[in-house]
C-alpha cells in the first residue's frame, strides 16, 4: 500500500508540473529550460517555436467630438481675449498669440493664420457672443502652429522631391504654349536639387526624367532612401475656366475631419493613414512652404487645405506636402509658369523656407 502510494503521488506532481510549463500560442519559448521528465523515457519532440508576431500599432488618438469656446481656450494658453473685428458683411474674430495671428470667419471653413490662408476641418460658430472652435480644428491646426517650426535639431537631412506626373501621364497644359505640365515640375525639382544641396539637405528626385512613376513607387522610393521629409511638385489647372489663379498647398487630412478638397473621391473621416502619425509637422512645413511661395506669386493665396485621396501623401512615413504652384488654365499665371526665370524663383522660395 506505502508503494503504490508513492507512485501515485509521484504521478500527480509530474502531471502538474507539465501543465504549468504548457504556454499560448503567442509565447515565446524561454531560454535556458529544460523540459520536464515524462513518462515514459522516450522524450518528446521539441515544441515549434512560436512565430514572431510584429509589435502592435501605437493606438489612435481619443477622437474630439466637442466644441470649445475660443474665449475660454485663449485663457488657458495664457493668451488674450478674442476681439471680434467685424459685424458685417460677415462677423469675423482675431486671437493673437505669441507664434501668429488667427482670423476666423463664423460660417466659413476658410480662416487665415498670419497672413496666410487656413481651410477649417468645421465651420466656426457663434453662441451667446462667443465664437466657438470644433476640438479637432484647434488640436490639429492651431496647436501645432502655436508649437513654431525648427529645422536645427535635424542632422543629416533627407529629403524626397517628387516631380508630379511624367511619360503618359502628362498633367495639365499650359493654355500659354501648350506644353505639359510634367516638363515643368521637373524642372523645378532639377532647380531645387542644388539649392537643397547648398543648405545642408541630402535630395533625391522621385523621377529625373520623363518617365512615368507610380504614386505607390513614390513612396516606395521615399522609404528606401530613409526621407525626412516629402515633397511633391504640381501645377494646377481648372481648363476651360480661366479666373481661377493661386497658390494651393495640401496635406493629409487629420482622423475625424472632413477634407477640404475630395476630387469626388470617398472621403471618411474614420480613416487612419500613416501619414496622420505626422499631421502636426505635415501642418508646420505646408504653411511654412506656402508663405514662402506667396512671396514669389504676388500673395494670391487659395489656402493651405487637407485632402486624404492623395495616395503620394496619405501613404508616407515621415511628414509630406504636397504644392500647386500656380494655374496652367488662368492665362497670367500659365505666361509666368512657362518663363524658366520665375520657376527659378520658385525653387529658391522652397530652399528659402526649408533653410535654417
Amino acid at each position: 500500500m506505502l508503494a503504490c502510494l508513492l507512485v501515485l503521488l509521484t504521478g500527480c506532481s509530474t502531471a502538474v508540473h507539465r501543465g504549468g510549463n504548457e504556454r499560448p500560442p503567442d509565447w515565446g519559448i524561454a531560454e535556458n529550460v529544460k523540459p520536464p521528465l515524462v513518462a515514459p523515457v522516450v522524450p518528446a519532440p521539441p515544441p515549434t517555436p512560436a512565430p514572431t508576431l510584429p509589435a502592435p500599432p501605437a493606438p489612435p488618438e481619443e477622437p474630439v467630438n466637442t466644441w470649445v469656446s475660443l474665449d475660454r481656450w485663449s485663457q488657458q494658453h495664457g493668451f488674450g481675449a478674442v476681439r471680434r473685428l467685424s459685424r458685417a458683411p460677415t462677423v469675423t474674430y482675431a486671437l493673437s498669440t505669441t507664434n501668429g495671428l488667427l482670423v476666423v470667419t463664423i460660417g466659413s471653413r476658410s480662416a487665415s493664420w498670419d497672413g496666410v490662408e487656413l481651410r477649417l476641418g468645421f465651420t466656426p460658430q457663434q453662441i451667446d457672443g462667443q465664437v466657438f472652435l470644433h476640438g479637432l480644428d484647434l488640436r490639429k491646426n492651431l496647436e501645432p502652429l502655436l508649437g513654431g517650426f525648427r529645422l536645427n535639431s535635424w542632422t543629416n537631412r533627407v529629403i524626397v522631391i517628387d516631380p508630379g506626373h511624367g511619360g503618359a501621364n502628362m498633367g495639365a497644359k499650359n493654355i500659354f504654349n501648350g506644353r505639359d505640365e510634367k516638363e515643368y515640375t521637373l524642372d523645378w525639382a532639377r532647380r531645387l536639387e542644388p539649392l537643397l544641396a547648398t543648405n545642408g539637405w541630402k535630395v533625391f528626385l522621385t523621377r529625373t526624367r520623363d518617365v512615368e512613376v507610380s504614386p505607390t513607387n513614390r513612396v516606395n522610393f521615399a522609404d528606401q532612401h530613409h526621407a525626412d521629409l516629402f515633397l511633391s511638385l504640381h501645377f494646377n489647372s481648372l481648363a476651360p475656366a480661366k479666373e481661377p489663379a493661386g497658390l494651393e498647398t495640401y496635406c493629409v487630412t487629420p482622423t475625424g475631419m472632413p477634407s477640404s478638397l475630395t476630387r469626388g473621391y470617398e472621403d471618411d473621416p474614420s480613416r487612419i493613414f500613416p501619414n496622420n502619425a505626422f499631421d502636426g509637422q505635415n501642418l508646420q512645413f505646408a504653411v511654412r512652404l506656402h508663405r514662402a511661395l506667396l512671396a514669389v506669386n504676388g500673395n494670391q493665396d487659395r489656402g493651405v487645405g487637407r485632402a486624404r485621396f492623395i495616395t503620394v501623401l496619405r501613404e508616407q512615413n515621415r511628414p509630406a506636402v504636397l504644392v500647386e504652384g500656380g494655374y496652367l488654365s488662368n492665362p497670367h499665371e500659365a505666361r509666368r509658369i512657362a518663363d524658366p526665370a520665375y520657376r527659378q524663383k520658385l525653387a529658391e522660395a522652397v530652399a528659402k523656407a526649408l533653410n535654417d
